[in-house]
């Protein structure tokens, strides 16, 4: 990879049922741009691509999403494409491209090929875009250059191509959501589903005061019919544990048919970790693929994986790592304040610091981890810097092997 220290990163993005249904795959420079130094860069840039694929199994991490990549000019008609999965990848015509007989030409070729087409960044109808909007399949509208009447002019005349699917991208809020689900988007790209909308004075819910009870037993090293009797009386969790110990994620080979089976199976370490995620669950069995569940559960195994890393053996710090990615979305999906429902766990003064604060390296990791949701290359990079032996390479491997384990969630085994 010539030495360029590119990040892999990744931003969600959700169809009209707020479900996630692909990632956007970011590769960022970890460098300052140099514009003298562009070409080596997309050079760089696809050569970690291929690496991704061929070597991280980022397909696979993938599990049933699709990935949006960026293609310029270079990328758009270079042979680097032909290692990519065809119905796995959308491939995103960047607003830099100009629209030519070739570049129309090589789009339908690949469309032909298979892959899915996209025009990225797209603001102001032009007439010059008229051949590639004849072909494609998706237009990603950037709301940052619009204002709002901007926007229901350019929707206006991308709606002229009925079976164009609108992705509106950089949503920042839940109300600019709503507006474009109201203007016929089919699909958002943003983290505002992320974002927490603090109700003062809210309490947590019955169900979700019972697993901090359990999260709590589980850490004071309860008895197993202490946990068996808080999960019996709420048996939409217990369904869930269930279905959760009998995913793909767990590693369990044998299924597991009971409570105490489940809890015994599993072990106080994995125990801890499933009963964090089925926070982000629906107690009365609802979709456990919830675009906040993915998000939590990459951030805490991503966290987990680099814990090791840092500290090899102390599985302790690996714990507490996967708990701090975990409990760092808790208050967006409760709408309570952090010290809320920090109250009623007694965790590790480390894991709080992390949470509160950013501080020490749990910190450090939950930045870093922010870094590459948000593509933030320079970020990602200085972070590093903090965490000794991680790199470039190690943050990557450690991403996609975090993505998949976080796509098997919720998986039933064959």
């Amino acid at each position: 990879m010539g030495g360029e220290e590119i990040f892999i990163g990744r931003q969600p993005i959700l169809d009209r049922g707020q479900q996630l249904v692909a990632y956007e795959l970011l590769f960022r420079s970890g460098s300052k741009q140099n514009s003298a130094n562009v070409q080596d860069d997309l050079a760089a840039t696809a050569s970690v691509i291929n690496h991704a694929f061929a070597e991280l199994g980022v397909e696979q991490a993938l599990g049933p999403y699709k990935g949006f990549i960026n293609c310029d000019e270079s990328l758009l008609v270079s042979d680097i494409l032909e290692v990519l999965p065809t119905d796995k990848i959308v491939l995103e015509v960047l607003e830099t491209v100009e629209v030519t007989p070739q570049i129309v030409e090589r789009c339908t070729e690949l469309k032909a090929r298979g892959f899915t087409i996209a025009l990225d960044d797209f603001a102001n109808y032009e007439d010059k875009f008229r051949p590639l909007l004849d072909l494609i399949e998706v237009v990603k509208v950037d709301l940052m250059l619009l204002d709002a009447a901007g926007l229901a002019r350019t929707t206006r005349a991308l709606k002229r191509w009925p079976t164009l699917k609108l992705l509106a991208e950089k949503v920042d809020s839940r109300e600019q959501a709503t507006h474009c689900l109201n203007l016929g988007y089919d699909l958002f790209q943003g983290y505002y589903f992320a974002k927490p909308v603090i109700i003062a004075g809210k309490k947590l819910g019955h169900s979700q005061l019972s697993l901090v009870r359990l999260l709590g037993l589980v850490l004071e090293d309860a008895e197993t019919v202490a946990l068996e009797g808080v999960f019996k009386h709420e048996p939409g969790l217990a369904m869930n544990l269930m279905r959760l110990t009998n995913s793909v994620a767990t590693g369990v080979r044998i299924k597991v048919t009971s409570l105490r089976h489940a809890i015994t199976v599993l072990g106080r370490r994995q125990l801890q970790r499933w009963l964090q995620l089925l926070l982000y669950t629906n107690p009365q069995g609802g979709n456990v693929a919830s675009p906040l569940l993915q998000l939590a559960a990459t951030r805490g195994r991503l966290m987990e994986l680099l814990a090791a890393k840092l500290h090899p053996g102390r599985h302790d710090f690996e714990d507490h790592a996967f708990m701090t990615g975990i409990m760092s979305l808790m208050p967006t999906l409760i709408g309570a304040p952090l010290e809320e429902i920090l109250r009623g766990i007694n965790i590790a003064a480390d894991v709080r610091d992390a949470l509160e604060q950013s501080a020490g390296e749990l910190g450090t990791l939950l930045q870093l981890s922010h870094a590459l949701e948000t593509g933030d290359g320079q970020a990602c990079h200085d972070l590093c810097m903090q965490l000794p032996g991680v790199d470039h390479l190690t943050v990557n491997i450690c991403l996609t092997q975090a993505l998949a384990w976080a796509s098997n969630i919720g998986k039933e085994q064959a």
